[in-house]
Formats: C-alpha cells, structure tokens, sequence
C-alpha cells in the first residue's frame, strides 16, 4: 500500500494567502483569507477620500444625466442630417442583380 503524503502548506505569492494543498487529491483543502491590509494610516485622510470619490461619483452622475437628456435631440439632428443626404445624393442607380 502507498504511504499517504502529508498536506501541504503553500503562501500565495499574490494575495498572502495560505492554502493547505493534499497532494495525493491534487486539490487545495483549506483556506485561510490573508491579513487585512490598511491603505490609510489615520482616520481623516481616510474620510476625505471617501468624500473625493463621492464627490467624483456625483460629477459623472450629473454628466451622464445631461447627456441621456439631450441624446434624443442628438437623434433627430443625426436623422435630419442623414435624410438631408439622402435628398442630395443621385440616384444609385439598377442593382447589378437586377441587370439578369
């Protein structure tokens, strides 16, 4: 009978994680989640990016609103332009098919 292999304990390079691998199932059968990292020291510069991105978040709210409110008026001068084309343009003319 073969000896059965310990499991084995492997550090994600990526993320910190530890994952406990059996390699005789060739499959991960624990994981524990890598530590919390901090991206701020204090509490303030904490807040105040907060308050930047909801402030930016609130800008591109307001800019995509004005754009769906004039997006119908885009429509209709695209629509205009492309019959006034239309109008101006000779006439193309028998298609090679119907010449049979």
């Amino acid at each position: 009978m073969a000896k059965k292999k310990d499991a084995v304990r492997i550090t994600c390079p990526h993320c910190q994680a530890k994952l406990t691998v059996d390699p005789d199932l060739q499959a991960v059968i624990a994981h524990d989640p890598p530590p919390v990292r901090r991206t701020t020291e204090d509490l303030g510069a904490a807040f105040k990016n907060l308050q930047g991105a909801s402030a930016r978040r609130e800008e591109a709210f307001k800019e995509s609103l004005k754009s769906e409110q004039t997006k119908g008026q885009v429509l209709d001068r695209k629509l205009q332009e492309a019959v006034k084309k239309a109008k101006d343009a000779p006439d193309p003319g028998p298609r090679p098919i119907d010449l049979d």
